[in-house]
């Protein structure tokens, strides 16, 4: 090999380090943006800004009949399938260490749910969508979660009423990429701490300040109202009455 040909054979060696040096800090500094949930699932930091996102909204269509009353129970996905649900109180990630529930759908008012799919298509905008941790919850289910917790500031008092759960007009949400990753936000669900609440001042990470304030906005601007002490906790601002014969399917 003359010494022209091993010039040239050096330079493609020095670029492909280079290349390939620029690669490793690349994907190294990926790594450091990301975090992991208690229940081990990888997040994504990503800005929610208009200018970022995506401009196309995701359909929600349903081959399931609409109910005649915005007061019936029904099934979330048969009505918005875009719609994730990771029911926390049907398995053990949550506050009491074991599910609470025998079923894994969520089940709302068909107007509650009216009103998620309204939030749904606004926050495709932005390329994300919703996952629902908490939905209709059964009397039977809050008694047992207020033996554990007998904190008013976090679970309603069984004795003193049914919450805005059992009355299958709450819901607790989250954030989720177009892959359905769950974003970055104050805190994991079940946290009863300040850093839960609504004042954002406190929260180190502006990803999570950015994705909490998107989805507190965009639920209020959908007809729910916005539960100060947790900040995945939304109340529709219409009224219904106490569920009383509904018992979800397993």
């Amino acid at each position: 090999m003359d010494k022209k040909t091993r010039a040239v054979a050096l330079l493609f060696c020095i670029a492909g380090f280079v290349v390939f040096a620029a690669l490793a800090v690349y994907v190294a500094a990926g790594n450091r943006r990301g975090g992991v949930l208690p229940e081990g699932q990888q997040v994504k930091y990503a800005a929610v800004s208009l200018s970022d996102a995506s401009q196309t909204a995701s359909a929600v269509s349903s081959a399931v009949a609409a109910p005649d009353s915005d007061d019936e129970m029904v099934r979330v996905r048969d009505y918005a399938p875009d719609i994730r649900v990771d029911l926390k109180y049907a398995g053990k990630r949550n506050m009491t260490g074991k599910a609470l529930y025998d079923y894994s759908d969520a089940y709302l008012r068909y107007g509650t749910v009216k009103k998620l799919i309204r939030a749904q298509k606004k926050l495709a905008q932005y390329g994300l969508g919703l996952e629902i941790w908490d939905a209709y919850r059964t009397v039977k289910a809050q008694k047992k979660l207020w033996a554990v917790c007998p904190n008013p500031a976090y679970v309603s008092d069984p004795s003193k009423g049914t919450s805005s759960h059992t009355r299958g007009c709450a819901v607790d949400v989250t954030l989720v990429d177009s892959d359905g990753t769950e974003m970055v936000m104050p805190t994991g669900f079940d946290n009863l701490t300040k850093l839960a609440d609504r004042d954002y001042s406190d929260i180190d990470d502006e990803f999570a300040r950015e994705n909490a304030m998107l989805l507190e906005k965009t639920m209020k601007s959908c007809g729910f109202n916005a539960y100060q002490e947790e900040w995945w906790h939304f109340t529709d601002k219409d009224s219904y009455p106490v569920v009383k014969d509904f018992v979800p399917p397993r």
